[in-house]
């Protein structure tokens, strides 16, 4: 359980740290950001709509508890990247620029795993400690 809590959370805090940053520029509206959008043939008006989900879907997965929010979260943050990717490798830029991207696509999924597998585990050590819990109380009404 140790271990993927500490493997949950560095591969969190790498996802939450690379969407922040891509959202930072969009909710600033900052030139950068708007220039990346209409070389891609986006609209401008997107920028800091898609900023502000990005920072929304951060706070969903860093938060604890909700897990059906967090769910959503990691849908949109994973629709967010793929849909990037496939916008600035359909833009015409070069390979090179843009393959990194599979990086911080790679970082959200094992992100998203180990959420899983910590669940499950605390699920299973929840159900354990019930069950326990419950003998003990059969035997003291024995």
């Amino acid at each position: 359980m140790k271990k993927t809590k500490i493997l949950y959370w560095v591969f969190t805090g790498l996802f939450a740290f690379i969407m922040l940053g891509s959202a930072i520029p969009d909710v600033l509206i900052m030139d950068m950001a708007v220039v990346g959008f209409k070389d891609m043939g986006l609209p401008a008006y997107l920028v800091p709509f898609v900023g502000w989900a990005k920072v929304l879907g951060v706070i969903a997965i860093l938060v604890p508890g909700f897990s059906r929010l967090k769910e959503w979260a990691y849908a949109g943050l994973f629709i967010d990247l793929i849909g990037a990717t496939y916008c600035i490798a359909s833009s015409g830029i070069p390979v090179a620029d843009w393959a990194p991207m599979l990086i911080f696509i790679g970082i959200g999924a094992a992100s998203y795993v180990f959420y899983h597998k910590k669940e499950k585990t605390a699920f299973s050590e929840t159900t354990k400690s019930g069950l326990r819990n419950q003998k003990s109380r059969q035997t003291v009404l024995s």
